[in-house]
């Protein structure tokens, strides 16, 4: 089954894919290559309204992350950078929408919508990447709300954004373990410190920093969720829902280096003839284009489950499958791009080498792809039984 897009999207489409072309193309290696954050790009994506893509139409968004998910593909085919913007924006949104309160989602919500506020979210840390459970940041209960300790890493946007969506384990007073906790942390809370920026492969424009909370005081009404860590799990089911996104990226990644590879082979010209005509090159670049268009199939599908109310272990397995899938075959299309460039696929002066970089991150970031596949084989096969230490 083909998914297509309805009107409203292909409008979204041909808009942002205008934009992405005059404005965002050209500044696209600048920002690769300085690695400052992009404030005239987000200026630029808050000026066309797209924060509120998918999100409901109280917000002025559409509701549909397939609209997400077409927006940072067009965006990502030219400066992945930029596309991520949208992501880190929708991120914390999207987790507040899930398990926040009334008062919580009045607060921020308008703001990150309109693009006036800015979040971020930090789980990962030093000694915990993936296994979520072995975060040792903790929350302890006091009279009037919690006191945060711990160090955190790669908490993408941290130096530009308003508050940061902490996660940590909540304790009570008598240091009882009671679930783990989302809470949301002021950027300029006293005993929050924002450390340097990582100098990335990929991904240089959207700075990753850690983070260090000493003593940090945050109210009870800026948890996220029950004590008990329910609101965990519900804002982490939301981030699951929201993995095609991150897909879509890949997509982007992959059609931009299928692009940019085109362009090079039909005006090179090697042993009389133009490049593009040996069959070599014209077979490789049929296999990009095709395992390109699948996993853009896969993600546009996983995005039309989520918007029609799918979820649990089906939305799961289909947001891995999507993720992994998507930024596998963008690994593998800017290799292959890389290869078609020759000598210049490894110069810094030729674009290509950028979406190589990028791509290998897309592969790690947001659950690596060694988790994606334990996410499938669990929905297939069920859990396995670890026992205890």
């Amino acid at each position: 089954m083909s998914y297509e897009l309805n009107e409203d999207q292909r409008q979204i489409q041909d808009l942002v894919r205008r934009v992405a072309r005059e404005k965002v193309a050209p500044r696209a290696a600048e920002i690769d290559r300085t690695g400052e954050y992009p404030q005239d790009m987000f200026d630029l994506l808050k000026a066309l309204g797209l924060f509120t893509v998918p999100f409901p139409a109280e917000y002025g968004g559409t509701g549909s992350l397939l609209s997400a998910c077409v927006a940072v593909e067009e965006l990502g085919r030219v400066c992945y950078n930029t596309g991520y913007l949208l992501v880190v924006q929708w991120i914390p949104f999207g987790a507040i929408l899930a398990g926040g309160s009334g008062a919580q989602q009045a607060r921020w919500l308008p703001g990150l919508s309109s693009g006036d506020l800015r979040g971020a979210l930090s789980i990962t840390e030093p000694q915990s990447g993936s296994d979520v459970s072995g975060i040792k940041t903790t929350a302890r209960r006091g009279a009037d709300g919690y006191v945060l300790n711990g160090a955190k890493i790669w908490c993408t946007n941290a130096h530009v954004a308003d508050f940061v969506l902490v996660a940590a384990r909540t304790l009570d007073e008598a240091n009882t373990f009671l679930g783990i906790n989302l809470f949301i942390v002021g950027r300029h809370a006293k005993g929050l410190t924002v450390g340097r920026e990582e100098d990335k492969l990929g991904a240089r424009g959207v700075p990753s920093c850690p983070l260090f909370l000493d003593d940090v005081f945050v109210p009870a009404g800026d948890r996220l969720g029950p004590e008990s860590g329910e609101g965990f799990k519900i804002t982490m089911e939301a981030l699951n829902s929201s993995r095609p996104i991150v897909a879509a990226r890949a997509v982007g990644l992959a059609q931009g280096a299928i692009d940019h590879a085109i362009e090079f082979i039909q005006n090179r010209v090697a042993f009389g003839q133009k490049v593009s005509e040996f069959q070599g090159m014209r077979w490789m670049l049929a296999d990009m284009v095709m395992k390109t268009e699948a996993a853009r199939q896969m993600v546009y599908r996983a995005a039309s489950m989520a918007d029609a109310g799918t979820t649990g272990r089906e939305m799961a397995q289909m947001a891995a499958m999507a993720k992994c899938f998507a930024s596998d075959v963008a690994m593998q299309v800017a290799t292959d791009a890389v290869q078609m460039f020759g000598a210049a696929g490894i110069s810094a002066e030729y674009p290509i080498n950028r979406y190589f970089r990028d791509a290998k991150v897309v592969q790690i970031i947001e659950g690596t792809n060694q988790i994606q596949r334990n996410i499938i084989a669990d929905s297939v096969l069920g859990r396995v039984k670890r026992q205890p230490r």
